[in-house]
């Protein structure tokens, strides 16, 4: 989010930028928890995993499912980040640049651009990190140095850490910043494809651990580095805002903004990092498409009864159709995200909403061994429904819009901004008094930024507060802040999954390969008082505790082959699962 992140901290401050303790405390959990389970069955698909776990196409497809309409809120995110500072530099509007995105993404899916498509992610990433340090180098150049830029951030109260508020609807605060985004990070680097496949690619665990553990300072620089960024803008324009005066009618115009203004004289670099961004989600859009469509296939529509025994061509064009299809629902969720309060917004209420249930199931699959595949499957479907009613409650309702840290045109001058950006002269509406906020509570400052930003002239003495009465239970709850969205929806699946097994109960069906459950969770199970659980190895040494009617039992051991977890490639679950089925597990 190289686009959002600045403009958060410009204009809302520094609370999200502790979203980074989350970030960095997942590493550890996914080491301690994830890793050693992937790792020692050699899989490399996680939905294979639990599918081998439970035993159930339903709890795999659900799971499939919440990625795939994860994956598909992210990217209309990512697709519209782009379109913001093409709106802002050639005044393209948002429909256009959208629509371009999205069929070149689409022609580029049916062409087989995904090799071209990885290669370009490398140079863009490396690209926006040199746009960075150059904003950084300028804005230090101009601002008289970096002490000064710290000094007018905090001044301004753009710097602002370690807020711990127990109040859920505020919108972020430390603890929500860490607790939502710990469950995020772990729903991302735990239980995402990609992430597994890169932990059992490498030649052992304990290289893994060296490798998630050294990615800890890495991503916290880069991290900065945007944060850095915005202090940088915000230091340039903090008498006069670009926003308050017009030039921009969106918060997230302000990085792009900022390169037209200020890197006149280099000619080039705005086209560079214009390209960069446009790139960056053409290429995630194409990577990710090719992706979607996979897993829909293998998880989906491969199981029907009709497409079973297609041929390799015909499933490549099937494929392709899939990806177009996503194509144009990513269009669409990409023009509702122009509706909301900035892509940082968009971006972290999509991934929370949708983080917690997948989390959720995959803890029940390694934590619990008591939990079978009923429980599994009605947390999940009780989380997703909880959570995606809490979400859309909370657009219904009459929030306060998002309240804007203070601004300032008091400084303009003619010579503010550049030739390019302003060449005649600059409205100066509102005197320094007017923006003094020292003394005016927080519902009287939202409803004047209100004003502001929409040129309705109005002196602060004559601001009424809004008072609104008390609010009921359902509004209450929808009130609560998106940063939890993630816990709400990891907590309910694994509550709910365990009561349901419970009640439910277990069968012989049900047993399973011990190795599947994490090796703390496996010693613990055994302290707990009842009877002892009965895993598929049980079935071999002591039969006749199983019954005498499973026809699985009747097999003997000579007949009965191991089932090899590292053969199977990605997202070829039929034939695996097909394979395994003559094995004990």
């Amino acid at each position: 989010m190289v686009a959002g992140y600045p403009s958060e901290l410009y204009y809302r401050g520094s609370a999200m930028w502790e979203t980074l303790y989350g970030m960095i405390c997942a590493y550890p959990i996914v080491i301690f928890i994830f890793v050693p389970v992937y790792y020692s069955l050699g899989i490399t698909s996680v939905y294979q995993y639990l599918d081998l776990r439970f035993k159930s196409r339903l709890v795999r497809c659900i799971a499939s499912f919440t990625y795939v309409i994860r994956s598909l809120l992210n990217l209309g995110v990512t697709v519209f980040t782009p379109c913001v500072a093409l709106k802002t530099v050639i005044g393209l509007p948002y429909w256009a640049s959208i629509l371009s995105i999205t069929v070149i993404s689409i022609i580029f899916t049916i062409m087989g651009g995904l090799k071209a498509a990885i290669t370009a992610d490398v140079v863009q990433g490396l690209t926006m990190i040199t746009c960075s340090l150059a904003i950084i180098i300028q804005g230090c150049i101009q601002n008289g140095g970096f002490g000064e830029i710290i000094n007018v951030s905090s001044e301004r109260q753009r710097l602002q850490f370690f807020n711990f508020d127990l109040d859920p609807t505020i919108r972020v605060t430390t603890l929500s910043a860490l607790f939502g985004q710990l469950f995020m990070s772990l729903s991302i680097f735990g239980c995402q494809q990609n992430f597994v496949q890169r932990y059992c690619s490498m030649d052992s665990q304990r290289a893994v651990t060296k490798t998630m553990m050294a990615n800890i300072p890495v991503i916290t620089v880069l991290f900065s580095l945007s944060w850095v960024t915005g202090m940088v803008i915000f230091a340039s324009y903090a008498d006069c805002d670009p926003l308050s005066l017009g030039y921009i009618s969106k918060i997230d115009e302000i990085l792009p903004f900022y390169v037209e203004d200020k890197f006149v004289f280099l000619p080039g670099l705005l086209g560079l990092f214009m390209a960069s961004l446009f790139n960056g989600a053409l290429s995630l859009s194409v990577s990710n498409l090719n992706s979607l469509a996979t897993v829909t296939w293998e998880d989906f529509v491969s199981q029907l009864p009709q497409f079973r025994d297609v041929t390799d061509r015909r499933q490549l064009l099937l494929i392709k159709i899939i990806g177009s299809l996503y194509g144009l629902a990513i269009m669409g969720i990409s023009f509702g995200v122009a509706t909301l309060s900035g892509v940082i917004e968009s971006s972290m209420l999509m991934t929370s909403a949708t983080s917690g249930p997948l989390l959720g199931v995959f803890l029940l699959a390694m934590l619990f061994p008591c939990v079978n595949w009923k429980g599994a499957a009605s947390g999940m479907i009780i989380s997703h429904i909880v959570t995606l009613w809490i979400t859309f409650g909370g657009l219904t309702i009459d929030k306060p819009p998002i309240q804007l840290l203070p601004l300032s045109t008091a400084g303009c001058t003619n010579d503010s901004y550049s030739h390019v950006i302003s060449p005649g002269e600059i409205p100066v509406p509102y005197s320094q008094s007017r923006f003094e906020w020292a003394n005016h509570s927080n519902s009287e400052q939202s409803l004047y930024n209100y004003r502001i930003f929409n040129n309705i002239s109005t002196d602060m003495e004559k601001v009424v507060p809004i008072n609104r009465g008390p609010e009921d239970v359902l509004t209450q709850l929808y009130s609560i802040t998106y940063m939890y969205y993630s816990l709400i929806g990891c907590g309910i699946t694994v509550f709910m999954g365990i009561i349901i097994s419970y009640i439910a109960g277990t069968s012989p069906e049900d047993a399973y390969d011990e190795k599947l459950i994490h090796p703390l969770a496996l010693k613990i199970s055994t302290l707990f008082p009842g009877r002892p659980r009965r895993y598929v190895q049980d079935k071999i040494t002591s039969p006749d505790k199983f019954g005498s009617n499973n026809s699985e039992i009747l097999q003997t051991r000579a007949e009965q082959k191991p089932c090899d977890f590292s053969k199977e490639p990605t997202y070829r679950a039929t034939e695996f699962t097909t394979a395994c089925e003559k094995s004990p597990i």
